[in-house]
């Protein structure tokens, strides 16, 4: 008797250990972003809720391709709390149709949830043509502070940061995009978010030539100004040493400048 009345105790045990268990509740799991124009990052926050009675903790976000870069909630939510998953999609050089999906892998009940984004990438000519000229008059417009940021004496190797500020001096929120280069050497350090008519924001251009001698490179900022991309010029003197520049020759003995 004593046996069988432990037996069911420990039955209703592993039971209710079996229901304790975080639920990932999605307000939706697909995302259509309509019309992109070609060259900015499409964002989307898929907002989630832990409904279960146990912390859940998003181990891993997978896209199905490069273009895709999720990010997430990374601390436990505790039950009844909420969390995001994030993507943003780069429609730079990708016109046409996209439908992505985004794996999220959780110790929740269901373990592989799948998020998708759909829209079309529009080129600037497809996007002028189905607007009116009231509309085109709306479009963002980016303005940056210069053209051309000089480095000067530089190591190959350093990854100095030149500052540019960016001002809307359209009439609706300018959303920058991809940067791009013909020598694969610059880099975005953070994307801003989208830049309200009469403000500004300031990006950071990370420069890691690696060629030794004076270089100029021209970088293409994009965005959703309907009247062009922004071209910035980058330009330095690129040395192996900076330490052996610095040095002088007395006799046979190097030392350094006074």
């Amino acid at each position: 008797m004593l046996k069988s009345t432990y037996l069911l105790v420990l039955a209703l045990l592993l039971a209710v250990g079996a229901r304790a268990q975080g639920v990932l509740s999605f307000d939706k799991d697909l995302h259509d972003f309509g019309n992109v124009p070609e060259g900015t990052m499409a964002t989307y926050e898929f907002r989630f809720k832990n409904t279960g009675n146990q912390p859940i903790v998003v181990a891993h976000v997978q896209a199905s391709c490069g273009c895709t870069t999720p990010d997430w909630t990374k601390t436990p939510v505790l039950p009844g709390k909420s969390g995001v998953i994030k993507a943003v999609y780069s429609s730079a050089g990708r016109p046409g149709v996209f439908n992505k999906t985004i794996t999220v892998t959780s110790n929740a009940a269901e373990a592989s949830k799948v998020l998708t984004i759909k829209g079309t990438v529009l080129t600037r000519d497809e996007l002028k043509k189905n607007l009116t000229p009231a509309q085109l008059a709306q479009s963002p417009r980016m303005v940056l502070d210069r053209p051309v940021h000089d480095f000067g004496k530089m190591e190959a190797g350093q990854q100095p940061t030149a500052r540019f500020t960016v001002r809307n001096t359209g009439k609706s929120d300018l959303v920058l995009g991809a940067l791009s280069s013909g020598c694969y050497c610059v880099g975005l350090k953070s994307v801003p978010a989208p830049i309200k008519p009469g403000q500004s924001a300031v990006i950071e251009l990370i420069y890691s030539q690696r060629k030794l001698g004076a270089m100029t490179d021209e970088v293409v900022l994009s965005s959703n100004d309907l009247n062009g991309d922004a071209r910035l010029t980058l330009k330095a003197n690129v040395v192996k040493s900076l330490q052996a520049a610095n040095m002088l020759k007395e006799g046979d003995a190097a030392v350094p400048f006074k």
